[in-house]
């Protein structure tokens, strides 16, 4: 089964649809990895800040299955089907990577772009899968992140707890 990585982000009482979106990941996948939880300002619209991390989670689902696998918890967490890209959310998570896959897979971008431009996404990659090489550009994460412009965006690792465990320590 391929190693796959999710992004998941929230901007709208951030911290309950974060723990109600690994609830649900963790009833379909069983164990994640996590990275620590990060709060960023909003990108591409003027709204709140997000709260945003990294699961990897292990899955024989197509990259096509997995993503309305996704979307229908979105939208079971108050996403609008008919949501605008840059838009407030409760909810949205993202395949980030799906194993070594590199194209548009099943109407899938892989690896999503934004790995790449967003230290929100980056970073907590790098944390994740620090060793694992980015299949488009044949960089580690870890390289990535050191070599990543960190005056572009700024993010701050939060105190955050899920099922009585620390995520993450500001």
């Amino acid at each position: 089964m391929p190693r796959v990585y999710l992004g998941l982000g929230s901007n709208i009482e951030r911290e309950r649809y974060i723990v109600a979106g690994l609830d649900a990941l963790a009833v379909l996948f069983g164990d994640l990895a996590l990275s620590s939880v990060y709060d960023s300002a909003a990108i591409g619209f003027s709204g709140q800040p997000f709260l945003n991390l990294v699961v990897g989670i292990d899955t024989g689902l197509s990259p096509g299955v997995l993503s309305r696998q996704l979307r229908h918890i979105e939208i079971e967490h108050g996403r609008l089907p008919n949501a605008t890209r840059f838009s407030p959310r409760q909810l949205d998570i993202d395949i980030l990577t799906h194993g070594q896959l590199n194209g548009t897979v099943e109407g899938v971008e892989l690896p999503r772009p934004e790995i790449l431009e967003n230290a929100f996404v980056l970073c907590p990659l790098a944390e994740v899968a620090g060793q694992e090489v980015h299949p488009a550009v044949g960089r580690t994460y870890a390289d990535l992140w050191r070599g990543y412009d960190r005056s572009l965006q700024q993010i701050t690792r939060v105190d955050f707890q899920w099922r009585g465990r620390f995520v993450s320590q500001a």
